[in-house]
């Protein structure tokens, strides 16, 4: 290890990474494989989908904003966490540490799998691809993703920049044609637009499902929490930010959605699982057998991100004595190593054991509770600590639509499917008291963890991280 050579998380991401990095999150494979959820649950009404997607547009800023206020007010990276922290106490973060220790892995290899499964079905077009191959491509790709993030963060620019190029090009190509098509004003095309909103007004109930199945494509909004430690002047970064990224998503969902209806009928959306392709078939044939790949590379970008997301959580509660030391050591190139590598083992052990993935639908459940848990502590420190120094402070309006749309995130799958599994959940999250009464509560040590981390130490070339004169002025 170099002793001249500072190690530490760096300020060192600015306003163009920052765009890359929303844009990454937001832009998974949604918008290509299944958009039609909005439409199926508008009734096939072609005007109100259209708005429906605006409108989520408009509450994924709201909540994006929220969380801006949360990474500027505490800009560390992993804040979300430390904000827990701060609010509710001590053992309500650990319990939110427990849950991502379990639901990060699990995550990233759902991701992986799925980028698999695009990947390696062209190869398979007359079948569905064999198990057995998907995984090992699914391991595979997980450890080089694992091996890029050890290289640090400015390693990844480039391919942060890669992957928003083929993302915006992909859905670029797909309005643009859409738009083409409409200016040739063929009566097959524009059709269906002129008379929008012709078709059956859905019902309150279907319009509150096609909302909420809007809002997960635009979700990834709070992603500046785990990276907030790193990024330059985040309380101008991170605004500016969310502003240049979101209205352009927006505008290229609104135009992909047109562009869908200008090819496809309703019906025929409804009836596929992958819309851009069948769009593609229909349109340019011979390069149906690529979307798939672009969907793949696409997931690719959102598996190195969602990788570097975790290993922020790990070493920030590690910082706070809620881990052991080791998982706040960074190497040569100012990366969580062992974090990042807890997490792709984790991951990779879930790959194979594939019925672990099915849980990830239940972790999600209680995501959405932390979310609201964030929501409301906003408004408990603006009443608890008035003068604490806030840059940027999001309007009241939209923190209760936040804190709203989060509940229904909680109460709507309960009430419409309630099953045993949300009490498993349940008694998952809670079974972290188990450890973190000893551990953390009466400060139990484990003396051989300190072996193991001056071992991983001499094995891996990491050290504890330096002090950050910036950081600690901040705190």
């Amino acid at each position: 290890m170099d002793k001249r050579k500072q190690i530490q998380l760096k300020r060192e991401l600015g306003y163009f990474w920052g765009v890359n990095f929303l844009i990454i999150n937001i832009i998974g494979a949604g918008i290509f494989v299944s958009p039609k959820g909005v439409l199926e649950y508008s009734c096939m009404n072609v005007g109100v989908s259209l708005c429906i997607w605006a409108a989520c547009a408009v509450l994924s800023m709201t909540s994006s904003l929220c969380f801006a206020e949360i990474g500027i007010a505490f800009p560390y990276s992993g804040a979300h966490y430390y904000f827990i922290k701060r609010c509710f106490g001590s053992s309500i973060a650990f319990l939110r540490l427990w849950t991502s220790l379990f639901m990060g892995p699990g995550v990233v290899a759902s991701q992986a799998l799925l980028l698999a499964e695009y990947g390696i079905q062209p190869f398979f077009s007359s079948c569905s691809a064999p198990s057995l191959p998907k995984k090992c491509l699914a391991l595979a790709v997980l450890w080089i993703v694992g091996i890029l993030n050890s290289r640090g963060v400015k390693e990844l620019s480039w391919l942060q920049t890669v992957s928003t190029v083929l993302k915006m090009g992909i859905l670029g190509f797909i309005s643009l044609s859409g738009v083409f098509m409409l200016v040739r004003r063929k009566r097959e095309n524009i059709g269906r637009l002129e008379n929008a909103f012709d078709a059956e007004f859905p019902m309150i109930s279907q319009l509150t499902e096609a909302f909420f199945q809007g809002y997960f494509a635009f979700s990834g909004g709070e992603c500046f929490t785990y990276v907030a430690g790193e990024l330059k002047k985040p309380n101008k970064t991170i605004p500016r930010c969310i502003f240049t990224a979101l209205p352009l998503v927006t505008v290229v969902y609104l135009l992909a959605n047109i562009s869908y209806l200008t090819v496809l009928t309703p019906r025929e959306i409804i009836s596929t699982d992958a819309v851009a392709i069948t769009w593609t078939d229909r349109v340019i044939p011979q390069l149906t057998w690529t979307v798939p790949f672009a969907i793949s590379a696409s997931l690719f970008s959102n598996l190195v991100i969602c990788v570097l997301e975790s290993g922020r959580v790990l070493y920030i509660a590690s910082e706070q004595g809620q881990l052991p030391l080791m998982f706040s050591t960074l190497n040569a190139h100012s990366s969580p190593f062992i974090a990042v590598l807890l997490n792709v083992s984790m991951g990779s052990i879930a790959i194979v054991l594939t019925n672990l993935i099915e849980l990830i639908n239940y972790l999600y459940f209680m995501d959405s509770i932390w979310t609201m848990l964030s929501m409301i502590g906003i408004l408990k420190l603006r009443y608890q600590e008035p003068n604490l120094h806030r840059p940027y402070k999001v309007f009241l309006l939209f923190l209760f639509i936040a804190m709203a749309i989060s509940l229904c995130l909680v109460l709507i799958p309960l009430v419409k499917s309630p099953k045993m599994h949300y009490i498993y959940v349940l008694l998952f999250l809670l079974s972290g008291l188990l450890f973190y009464v000893p551990l953390i509560h009466y400060k139990v040590k484990l003396v051989w963890f300190e072996k193991v981390t001056c071992y991983l130490q001499l094995l891996f070339n990491i050290c504890i991280p330096d002090a950050c004169e910036q950081q600690t002025s901040e705190i």
